[in-house]
């Protein structure tokens, strides 16, 4: 199994619509460590690490994102895998 990391930027209406929360959500069950933050210019900002099915996975999910939100692009960085956190969390 291959281990990878995607380092993501989701534009379109993805604050206040649960985004961050349900990402986590998701991630978690996909076994995947990272985090998601709301950042300043209205995008939301994600990492994924873990086994490169569940990853792939989990960048399409960002794709539609929750219910209540509208994704308008999603821009994927596939960086080299840092290990650098045991969970997925939801940053501030």
């Amino acid at each position: 199994m291959a281990i990878i990391r995607a380092h993501i930027f989701i534009s379109g209406r993805v604050q206040g619509v649960y985004f961050r929360s349900e990402t986590q959500d998701m991630a978690l069950s996909f076994g995947l460590t990272g985090w998601v933050k709301n950042i300043y210019d209205g995008r939301v900002e994600a990492v994924f690490e873990g086994e490169e099915k569940a990853v792939k996975e989990a960048v399409d999910w960002c794709k539609r994102g929750p219910r209540m939100a509208v994704v308008e692009k999603v821009d994927i960085n596939w960086e080299k895998t840092k290990n650098d956190n045991n969970y997925f969390s939801i940053s501030y």
